[in-house]
């Protein structure tokens, strides 16, 4: 089979297509024929031995896929060779063949296409896990979401408005504010690039304490971190949470004595470790977006989809933090 390998650490330019024998699953896993490989922030991570997990080389990026079971370890009920299916592998994605524990797959619906499959569980999951456990979102309060033309950006903006909240997207260009208000944001803000120096700062952060009003945000929901931090948290309510997600514009550093004026929390996000922690939480959370994405209250925006010899491509747009929606790499 053909998989985009990692040999060394590098940026995307460094991924190399080449042929690898078949995987064969042990017991409990399941062999998916992957139609589709969603690409999100941690692959441009991964391969640059900048992520929280490094796999040993040579890896296939690509944490999560969807496509058909090809076969069945030993000991797998429940699945038969061609279901259609979502899986969650971590790494792995960018290749035509991937093992994936049976426990960690589940099953696309019929009518739905593999590259929205496989641009679901990420994102929405590390949202709604944000949102509800972290952030103790709740109907009528304010939501400002950074970031909120990507991936996940979109899906904190459908699912604020699903779970009753005023939300405010703020984006860097007015392209990006289009698409955040195609998926139901209340009001935009079109913020400037970073770095800001210190009278840029002030002036963004005033513009965010105008749209949260004045009692401000009850939950800022941050998957960019950088200079867009400090900003953001001075327009926070008293008692607000303010939720880490990621730092593609870097890892910020707050001014804690902001935590205390506000009595604030501020609040890491680490979906991984806690669908690994709690495993019947998130179930019961991937079940919940099932049925918010069959009612049509949530969808993943697929707006541009790679050849698997394109797959450099696609992990290049997330580092430059050019993609709108989701980017899909097409593998079979």
């Amino acid at each position: 089979m053909r998989a985009l390998l990692s040999r060394a650490p590098g940026g995307p330019e460094t991924l190399e297509l080449a042929e690898v024998p078949d995987p064969a699953p042990a017991a409990g896993q399941v062999a998916v024929a992957v139609r589709a490989c969603a690409m999100n922030y941690p692959d441009v991570l991964i391969i640059e031995d900048k992520y929280q997990f490094r796999p040993e080389r040579p890896f296939a990026p690509g944490g999560e896929i969807a496509g058909t079971v090809a076969a069945l370890g030993e000991g797998v009920t429940g699945w038969q060779v061609g279901d259609r299916v979502i899986g969650m592998v971590g790494h792995g994605g960018l290749a035509e063949q991937v093992l994936v524990p049976a426990a960690s797959l589940y099953r696309l619906p019929e009518g739905r296409s593999f590259a929205e499959g496989a641009s679901l569980i990420l994102t929405y999951a590390t949202t709604i896990h944000a949102l509800l456990d972290r952030g103790r979102l709740q109907a009528g309060q304010r939501l400002l979401v950074l970031g909120a033309a990507g991936g996940v950006g979109l899906a904190a903006i459908e699912l604020g408005k699903a779970f009753g909240a005023h939300v405010v997207a703020a984006v860097s260009s007015d392209e990006k504010a289009a698409a955040a208000t195609a998926a139901g944001a209340d009001e935009t803000i079109v913020y400037p690039r970073a770095p800001f120096d210190k009278d840029q700062s002030k002036a963004l952060a005033d513009r965010f304490k105008a749209a949260g009003g004045r009692a401000g945000f009850d939950v800022i929901y941050d998957p960019v971190g950088g200079d867009y931090a400090e900003p953001a948290l001075r327009s926070i309510a008293w008692e607000g949470r303010y939720l880490v997600v990621g730092f593609p514009a870097g890892i910020p550093r707050l001014p804690l004595n902001l935590t205390l004026l506000k009595s604030c929390d501020v609040c890491g996000v680490f979906w991984g470790a806690f669908a690994a922690r709690d495993p019947q939480a998130n179930a019961a959370h991937v079940d919940r977006l099932f049925r918010l994405w069959e009612e049509g209250r949530i969808g993943p925006r697929v707006t541009e989809t790679f050849s698997l010899e394109r797959g450099g491509d696609a992990i290049a747009k997330m580092a430059g933090r050019g993609a709108i929606g989701k980017l899909v790499v097409e593998v079979g």
